[in-house]
């Protein structure tokens, strides 16, 4: 792999402009994965969804995503990323609003499933652009960076901004403040954004599109029945045949004259790793939070609003986490160090979440936001390592792939640590409790309320422990496999250059970028 002769070209403010513009697509994404956390007790209350029907609801926007990105990766690259960025817009606005006007569990999930299609259209998109706008190492980890921030950012933002919008409004609302800002993404980005795409793609290989489909989804399903339920038959077939069909689209790629997905993207020193390392980085994020915005409002009783405002706290300190990441890379400390060193602080995090009770607040906030930083700090580096080491000719391809990483390890992370801590409360939710006590905490409180006098009180008091003995069963799970990610960082990522080295100066020169859009 050979350097270019000159030094890449520097990106001036239309470029620095555009990256705002970006900014709001990936907000919006990334906030539709936790803006429903605080509306549970609203939807359970109007919808009256079954405990598997409440997992569905959160799960299915993730599962579409993972199963779908590949497929709009490998579209934007043919087609053209601004293309499909202001297509996926219009789609994900017209979801929202379906969402929004949902009428019964049913519907919500179908509705969410179709937000799921318009984000996988978004998200490859945007990193993409990224990689095709800034072509200096330096710019380009900066501008990652701010990428990682306000992806992690939006999480944070999407349950804060449930609380305060349940809290005045109805929990549809959640939904209908994507519209406005995507009516100005369709508005400005026409006008900000560059076009880009592969010159030369090859044909579309749709036969690849079931293939990722199929592999991806009875796997999630399979193991998150599994764990909810326990070993059964029909969940063992599902994760087999999902097994199978991962077998079959890998020897696809391998044999098809036209992939969706190269394997020559592996070749990229690190980009494999990357990939593995963003999905256990995800996997860990997202199961915290599953528990911890429960915890806040059903434990501790705060309103929804309350909710989100203590949640808010957390997110202070991310802002810092990934200028902080790129400023040590930049001064000589190692990719593998940083990486490692951010998943071990991210572990520290779920320890600290292992010791809490059912009145611990400030430890609570204190382990989310030392969890968050660690996982900022690791992921910023994964993302520009992964980036950097692909053509810019693949840039969606690739954006595509390491984001199927992060989703299928978000929702992974919710059904499998989700899945420990409702084992885990089912376990110690006393037997003579009602049968709805022993699916969910909403469903115990729930009960709670018509029981009368202390026996009410009782039941409370018991699965408000119960959930948080799972909560600590599951943050010890957690803080295992993050330390796993910090080993498996230092080995894997321990030759692999900083920004501006040998493997990041190469760039797939076939791109074509035209400011207006050709």
């Amino acid at each position: 792999m050979t350097t270019t002769p000159h030094p890449p070209a520097l990106a001036g403010r239309r470029e620095w402009t555009a990256l705002g513009v970006l900014m709001l697509p990936l907000l919006l994404v990334s906030m539709d994965v936790s803006v429903l956390y605080f509306a549970v007790p609203e939807i359970s209350a109007d919808l009256e969804p079954t405990g598997t029907q409440q997992l569905w609801i959160f799960d299915i926007y993730g599962f579409v995503l993972a199963g779908l990105l590949m497929t709009m990766g490998a579209l934007g690259d043919r087609i053209g990323r601004r293309r499909l960025l202001l297509i996926g817009a219009a789609a994900f606005g017209a979801a929202s609003l379906a969402a929004a006007y949902a009428h019964s569990a049913e519907a919500l999930i179908a509705a969410r499933a179709v937000l799921g299609i318009g984000g996988a259209t978004l998200m490859p998109s945007t990193l993409a652009l990224v990689r095709t706008m800034f072509a200096d190492p330096a710019q380009r980890a900066r501008a990652i960076a701010l990428w990682s921030g306000v992806m992690t950012g939006g999480v944070a933002l999407g349950s804060v901004m449930s609380g305060v919008l349940v809290e005045y409004f109805w929990w549809g609302s959640v939904f209908l403040v994507n519209l406005p800002a995507m009516a100005l993404l369709l508005a400005l980005g026409p006008v900000l954004l560059p076009e880009s795409r592969n010159p030369s793609p090859g044909r579309f290989d749709w036969l690849s599109v079931p293939l990722s489909m199929a592999a991806v989804l009875p796997v999630i399903y399979g193991l998150k029945e599994i764990a909810a339920e326990g070993w059964n038959v029909r969940h063992v077939v599902s994760v087999t045949v999902g097994l199978l069909f991962a077998a079959l689209f890998v020897h696809r790629q391998r044999t098809s004259d036209s992939p969706m997905i190269p394997p020559a993207l592996f070749r990229g020193r690190g980009f494999g790793p990357a990939v593995a390392l963003n999905l256990l980085s995800l996997f860990a994020m997202m199961g915290s939070a599953f528990f911890t915005t429960q915890y806040i409002q059903s434990v501790l009783g705060k309103s929804a609003l309350e909710a989100a405002l203590w949640a808010l706290l957390p997110s202070v300190p991310i802002g810092m986490a990934a200028p902080l990441a790129t400023q040590l890379v930049a001064k000589g400390v190692s990719r593998a160090a940083v990486v490692a060193g951010g998943f071990t602080i991210a572990a520290g995090g779920y320890v600290l979440l292992a010791l809490a009770d059912a009145r611990s607040l400030w430890l609570v906030l204190a382990a989310c936001g030392v969890l968050a930083c660690g996982i900022v700090m690791a992921t910023t580096q994964i993302m520009d390592l992964a980036m950097g080491a692909a053509p810019v000719a693949r840039a969606a391809t690739a954006s595509s792939l390491m984001e199927t990483g992060a989703e299928f390890g978000g929702a992974l992370g919710m059904a499998v640590l989700g899945s420990i801590g409702t084992a885990v409360y089912r376990h110690e939710i006393p037997g003579s409790a009602p049968a709805p006590a022993h699916e969910t905490l909403g469903g115990a409180l729930a009960v709670a309320e018509r029981l009368p006098g202390r026996a009410g009180d009782a039941l409370a008091t018991a699965a408000r422990e119960a959930f948080t003995s799972g909560m600590n069963a599951a943050a010890v799970a957690g803080a295992a496999l993050l330390l796993g990610a910090a080993a498996l960082a230092a080995i894997t990522l321990r030759r692999v250059p900083g920004p501006g080295g040998p493997c990041t100066e190469s760039a797939g020169r076939a791109e074509v970028v035209s400011p207006s859009g050709a």
